[in-house]
């Protein structure tokens, strides 16, 4: 449905069922895409393995249960790239759902402000040219969920632009949702094993699973939908 058609897509397909494999097989695709079907170590490894196959140019990593915001999500993002030929990433909005309701979220990239750990950067939004993974190195398999946070941590002084555009809607049954709490305790883990320990980041994680609490009461989900409706 893109406006703009990709160079190449790579369909990485992990999956115990032949359902993927038997719909690229039985209907028509177009000449960019091609599909690698076979069995992975997880999500860090299917992302490896499409990163290698692409030899040069900007990588979008598309969580199966994830799609673009809109049909002009490459043409935009093309364009940003073009007129901002030095910036090595990129991010914008995502729209996904808190305290039970939908809301578009979105904030500049800030390397000072690290130990927020993803700070509505989402990972879904992210452009990233090939040679930056050439220099930080691919997801590490040593996270099972926070593994793009620890990828930001490695490129935050990388040349950066942020659009301000909805660019993925987020699928919320993904890992990251489920365990957040999980993916909390491994965000420190992550900083920390940059950074050296961090107070600071402990207390904001901290913060953070305060704030998860609240959500999952009535009161904080009338209070977020009436903050939500206000702005």
């Amino acid at each position: 449905m893109q406006s703009e058609k990709p160079f190449q897509h790579i369909i990485i397909n992990g999956s115990t069922s032949n359902e993927v494999e038997n719909w690229f097989t039985n209907s028509n695709q177009p000449s960019f895409r091609k599909i690698i079907n076979e069995r992975d170590r997880g999500i860090s490894d299917a992302f490896n393995k499409g990163i290698k196959l692409v030899e040069e140019g900007v990588v979008h990593l598309l969580n199966s249960g994830d799609e673009y915001a809109s049909e002009n999500v490459l043409l935009i993002v093309k364009e940003a790239f073009e007129h901002h030929p030095a910036i090595q990433w990129l991010s914008g909005k995502i729209t996904l759902k808190r305290g039970g309701i939908w809301v578009t979220i979105g904030k500049p990239f800030e390397g000072n402000q690290l130990y927020k750990g993803m700070r509505s950067v989402s990972h879904p939004t992210w452009f990233v040219r090939k040679e930056v993974y050439n220099r930080v190195g691919l997801f590490s398999e040593l996270y099972k969920i926070a593994m793009d946070y620890d990828l930001m941590c490695r490129i935050k002084d990388e040349p950066y632009l942020y659009l301000d555009f909805e660019i993925a809607k987020f699928d919320d049954t993904g890992v990251s949702s489920v365990q957040y709490l999980k993916s909390l305790a491994q965000n420190i883990e992550v900083y920390e094993s940059h950074f050296g320990f961090s107070l600071q980041c402990r207390l904001w994680q901290f913060r953070q699973k305060l704030f998860y609490y609240f959500l999952q009461t009535g009161f904080g989900k009338f209070i977020f939908k009436l903050k939500s409706n206000l702005s």
